[in-house]
């Protein structure tokens, strides 16, 4: 790991440089003094998803999901338990197919729900169907 890490806010957005060594101690954005991990996703729209997606020093673990989805209601509550474990080395996020679909079109979502993990911006693995917690951590530490 390299001696810092590009961190976005989660709550305004601004790109913090961490000390790796801190990430485990609950550090706080420079601009607006919030945690930069809840330990639960972020909900991005187009206009908050590049920013998190590329500017940012971690992996983000994205579930492509819409409301009335049955699969993703199911799912959403493990996701957040997912979140809980896995950050501060991965950032977990959500994204509303149904509200942002010109990010569903740009990713190339056919069926919801679906993880994709990005790295530095690029997509390096996709899964879709439902998941339990225990299988979300797993497949992203595997891939990672």
């Amino acid at each position: 790991m390299t001696d810092s890490l590009h961190v976005v806010c989660t709550h305004c957005d601004a790109v913090n440089r961490i000390p790796s060594r801190r990430l485990e101690q609950a550090p706080k954005c420079g601009q607006c003094h919030a945690p930069l991990f809840a330990g639960r996703p972020v909900e991005l729209t187009a206009a908050r998803a590049d920013r998190h997606l590329e500017r940012g020093d971690l992996p983000v673990l994205v579930d492509f999901w819409a409301p009335w989805c049955g699969p993703c209601k199911m799912m959403g509550p493990e996701f957040e338990r997912a979140a809980a474990e896995l950050e501060p080395q991965v950032r977990l996020a959500k994204i509303n197919t149904d509200a942002e679909a010109a990010l569903g079109g740009r990713f190339g979502i056919r069926s919801i729900p679906t993880l994709v993990l990005f790295e530095q911006g690029r997509e390096v693995a996709r899964q879709p169907g439902a998941m339990r917690a225990a299988d979300i951590i797993r497949w992203a530490r595997e891939v990672l």
